[in-house]
């Protein structure tokens, strides 16, 4: 068996703990990671930790960041290059927080857009609390292939993310007591459009809530996506390692 975590942050709160967290996650047969930058500096170190094996990378403004776009823009777009490089993101929409005005997020994530386009690389989205305002935008601009990372909401969002033609990636939260909205998009959404992720360090599965999250409880997750969906675990980590591959290359 072989599980893709498809988004984490290697070494975001530590630099140190990267090649621990990598190995614990080899162990637990976690051997491929998308570790995703969410700005320029975050972006580098994450093409840098192509040395650890399985381990790919993305480019990205994170949409709580977009304020910073003029000063990071150009060189993201010079890491995005790279053809090393998977993915474009993460950027997308949050209206959780208000720090940053919901029109420099929207440019940021229409510049994503074009450049994704421009790469023919798939693009990460984060969504959070802000659903209505970034499907607007993404109904508006000619297609991409991209992910909803964490995906936190119930069937009608799932049916309009599937419409797009995006996957669906699962976090810790799949495996919480109250996410039963959640867990009924989860078995909604078609197999071949499902992938897992932990976006560690943050959002711990259900057994280490409250605690540091890492790559090696993916699996945690992946165990709540077969249950729901009522398939073995096994078959669930090849169904979504295949669909990160098709995704990711």
């Amino acid at each position: 068996m072989q599980v893709y975590d498809t988004h984490c942050h290697l070494g975001l709160d530590d630099p140190s703990t990267a090649d621990q967290d990598h190995h614990n996650a080899v162990a637990a047969r976690v051997t491929a990671m998308l570790v995703v930058g969410i700005d320029l500096a975050t972006s580098t170190a994450a093409r840098a930790l192509t040395r650890l094996p399985g381990v790919r990378w993305s480019a990205g403004l994170h949409p709580n960041d977009a304020t910073s776009f003029d000063a990071e823009w150009p060189g993201l777009c010079e890491l995005a290059r790279d053809p090393s490089c998977a993915a474009i993101g993460e950027t997308g929409m949050d209206c959780f927080r208000d720090r940053t005005p919901i029109d420099q997020q929207e440019r940021s994530l229409r510049a994503h857009l074009a450049l994704a386009r421009e790469l023919d690389k798939p693009v990460i989205f984060h969504c959070r609390d802000a659903f209505e305002p970034m499907f607007l935008v993404l109904a508006d601009e000619p297609p991409v292939r991209g992910v909803m990372h964490c995906f936190s909401g119930g069937v009608a969002e799932a049916r309009r993310a599937l419409d797009l033609g995006y996957l669906l990636s699962f976090a810790g939260p799949l495996t919480y007591p109250k996410s039963d909205a959640l867990r009924e998009a989860c078995a909604f959404a078609p197999l071949d459009r499902v992938l897992v992720e932990t976006d560690a360090p943050f959002l711990p599965p259900q057994s280490r809530r409250g605690k540091r999250n890492e790559p090696a409880l993916v699996v945690e997750t992946l165990q709540k996506l077969a249950d729901v969906r009522g398939i073995p675990l096994a078959e669930a980590a090849e169904a979504t390692f295949a669909n990160a591959r098709r995704c990711f290359g």
